[in-house]
């Protein structure tokens, strides 16, 4: 899925556990490059995806998606 915003925090939650895009990469058997498309908000992991990221970093799913202003 391809996006122009910002929707989610791999980014974010890679560098506050002082973890790299390669690291996650090597954990999810996925190219550096993909990784990156996703850090950088370029491209969006599926769901299920985001759930093994998830349970890669050893945090909440919702810890990685932005939060939305609510009314």
């Amino acid at each position: 899925m391809q996006n122009t915003g910002n929707i989610n925090r791999i980014k974010a939650v890679l560098a506050e556990q002082n973890k790299t895009s390669k690291w996650l990469a090597e954990q999810m058997g996925k190219d550096q490059t993909t990784i990156s498309k996703w850090c950088t908000n370029t491209y969006q992991p599926s769901l299920e995806t985001l759930v093994k990221i998830a349970e890669c970093l050893n945090v909440d799913v919702r810890e990685l998606i932005v939060k939305t202003a609510t009314k």
